[in-house]
């Protein structure tokens, strides 16, 4: 068990909550080494929280598996896509997230946006963390993991990428601090999962492959998704 928690959080976790903050407001620049690296993207643009609708699939079917009425959106940046109107998600357009799901609640937090930084005090029937558990460093991975547990009645999903990400902190490290294949994640997770045998999840880990680059120049890359999971 680590020996960081909520309540004494690893020196590393207190830095990166202040430069999210930073990036929320200023905006973030690209990865080195990336396509177009000296681009910089507005804040407006930075952690928006507009990929949420590729997940959405997912997210539906586990809803209507366990009955959830409620959903905490743990890290949901600034939660855009809660906002968006006649949203797409694979070939539906729906009037909102929110419908689509037929949820009575959904609920943001994320520590380093101030509209959503105050931590929920009540559990929730769902628990989503979409492209967020990659940006924690590993000290306070293993109390941050039971607390996406502890906050969920029937179910946690999440979506974790196993690669360098392509925007960079303020300090210049890579924005994913924390890249670790499938199996270490899996196992992280089984760990925490354990202490919460009465509530499902399911993590998808993503992978690249393919050549990073042919004849010198950008090759075709694609994501793998490994998927952990377990029904309660």
């Amino acid at each position: 068990m680590s020996i960081y928690n909520r309540y004494n959080p690893s020196p590393e976790y207190r830095e990166m909550v202040e430069m999210y903050a930073t990036l929320h407001e200023k905006g973030a620049d690209k990865a080195p080494g990336t396509t177009n690296e000296d681009e910089h993207r507005p804040p407006e643009q930075t952690f928006a929280g507009k990929m949420l609708a590729s997940h959405a699939p997912t997210v539906k079917t586990m809803i209507e598996r366990t009955g959830a009425k409620s959903l905490l959106d743990y890290g949901a940046g600034k939660g855009q896509s809660y906002k968006q109107k006649d949203i797409q998600i694979g070939s539906v357009v729906a009037p909102t997230i929110k419908e689509y799901w037929g949820l009575d609640e959904i609920r943001c937090y994320d520590p380093g946006y101030e509209p959503f930084n105050q931590l929920p005090s009540e559990q929730f029937d769902a628990v989503i963390s979409t492209d967020v558990l990659e940006h924690i460093t590993e000290p306070d991975l293993p109390w941050i993991l039971d607390e996406l547990f502890s906050y969920a009645r029937c179910f946690v999903f999440a979506n974790i990428a196993c690669y360098p990400a392509k925007k960079s902190l303020p300090n210049g490290q890579n924005a994913h601090c924390t890249v670790r294949p499938p199996e270490w994640w899996m196992g992280m997770i089984h760990g925490v999962a354990m202490r919460h045998t009465d509530v499902s999840y399911q993590f998808s880990l993503a992978t690249r492959t393919g050549a990073k680059k042919v004849l010198g120049l950008a090759g075709k890359r694609s994501l793998d998704h490994h998927t952990c999971e377990r029904w309660a």
